[in-house]
């Protein structure tokens, strides 16, 4: 039985319960918005070390951060590292997105070594173990692989089941034209074979493996724009269409599923996207990349998609995958991963503030408090990341003092206290 199952019959399961009490919501809340798909919980019921989370409705919003190999960067010990430093800096979610080296291997060991949720992109490792013959791909070899990463205790995998062949051609005007992995291996299958998406023709069959592990889909975004100047165009809108189609079917099916979303968004064309999202796909969490508001700013990837994903979020995304300055560079190092890491979080704290989540208010209470007690300690250890405000405060001229070194003796707080005494 799936966590949407349960909801339908009022079952209360455990994974349900640690949400409903980290998230401090009422349980008939919590039931009636999973039985509408508006709220998932992705937790394979193989993946037996999860810390369960919710995703979507009035939930705070959730961070997931992607790792994994490529052709030249095999290193299993170094993805691992990435892990636990992105589960001590309170991600939910992690995605390993391998393409080189014992792919099986290396998500067992991901799964074994985090409580986080853990997605994948299955057809990844199709295209990875197929390269160079993928007309040869068929619906067997896909449906093998995504039942191999639901026994393994995947929660939740990203699948391009929106990409038809009548979309194709409405990307040639585009700038970018695709810049999904997974959205131009499957429109370079659909060209060869001069066959409909395996992924949507067959999804009743992905959908009863999904059924079977209680395994959340992610209804990837494989012509999501890759340039602020395609953004929101036709073939965006027509993958969105049928990915709006594919989710009543999930549900239908028992199968949780959440959107992704668009990836290079202006600032103003945020809001028409999240609603256009919920309603075509009637409120189902959205997955958002980003998104990223200008094209310029290589190197500070990050920031930019921090700006997008806290407006994002505050009008409707659930879940944002971050974005590291690596973006379009390089694979990204331990210090990339941690610098996204944060820069996500602060998107969410922002857009939960601003949403008026109860427990995002009393943490900044909380802190604001610390801050007029110069309690440098409590500060440190409450902040999104302790590491480097404690580096710049020690490495400060003031160190041994209760002010910081901008103000010095003329610090406010302190001479507001003067001048009550």
């Amino acid at each position: 039985m799936t966590q949407l199952e349960a909801a339908r019959k009022d079952i209360f399961t455990e994974q349900m319960k640690i949400v409903a009490k980290e998230e401090n919501v009422d349980r008939n809340y919590l039931i009636k918005a999973i039985a509408k798909g508006k709220i998932v919980i992705p937790s394979n019921k193989n993946h037996t070390n999860l810390h369960p989370y919710g995703i979507g409705g009035d939930l705070r919003i959730k961070v997931n951060a992607n790792i994994g190999t490529s052709l030249r960067n095999i290193d299993l010990q170094k993805e691992l590292d990435k892990v636990e430093m992105i589960e001590n800096l309170n991600a939910e979610s992690v995605m390993d997105l391998s393409t080189a080296g014992d792919l099986d291997n290396i998500r067992k060991e991901i799964i074994k070594n985090t409580s986080m949720m853990v997605g994948t992109v299955p057809i990844y490792q199709i295209l990875t173990e197929n390269s160079e013959k993928i007309s040869n791909i068929d619906i067997e070899d896909i449906l093998h692989t995504i039942d191999k990463h639901g026994k393994q205790g995947v929660d939740f995998i990203t699948v391009h089941c929106g990409i038809k062949k009548e979309a194709l051609s409405l990307i040639k005007d585009r700038t970018m034209g695709i810049v999904s992995r997974g959205g131009s291996f499957i429109s370079r299958w659909m060209k060869e074979k001069e066959e409909e998406n395996p992924l949507y023709e067959y999804y009743d069959e992905i959908l009863k493996i999904a059924q079977q592990y209680d395994m959340t889909l992610s209804l990837g975004d494989g012509l999501r724009p890759g340039a602020i100047v395609d953004a929101t165009d036709r073939a965006q809108l027509h993958e969105l269409n049928v990915l709006g189609e594919l989710t009543e079917r999930a549900r239908e099916s028992g199968v949780q599923v959440m959107v992704e979303g668009p990836g290079h968004v202006p600032l103003n064309e945020i809001k028409r996207n999240m609603d256009l999202q919920k309603e075509i796909c009637n409120n189902a969490p959205f997955y958002v990349l980003g998104p990223l508001t200008t094209d310029i700013a290589p190197g500070y990837d990050h920031i930019v998609g921090a700006i997008g994903g806290s407006l994002a979020a505050y009008f409707g995304a659930s879940f944002l995958c971050y974005v590291t300055p690596a973006e379009h560079l390089r694979l990204p190092t331990i210090e990339d991963v941690k610098a996204g890491v944060v820069a996500s979080k602060i998107a969410a704290h922002t857009a939960d503030l601003a949403k008026g989540n109860q427990k995002a208010w009393d943490m900044d209470q909380k802190y604001a408090k610390m801050r007029h007690d110069f309690d440098w300690e409590g500060m440190f250890k409450n902040s999104i990341e302790m590491e480097k405000p404690y580096r710049y405060r020690k490495e400060s001229t003031n160190f041994d003092t209760e002010e910081c070194s901008m103000c010095g003796d003329f610090c406010a707080l302190k001479m507001l206290e003067k001048e009550l005494e």
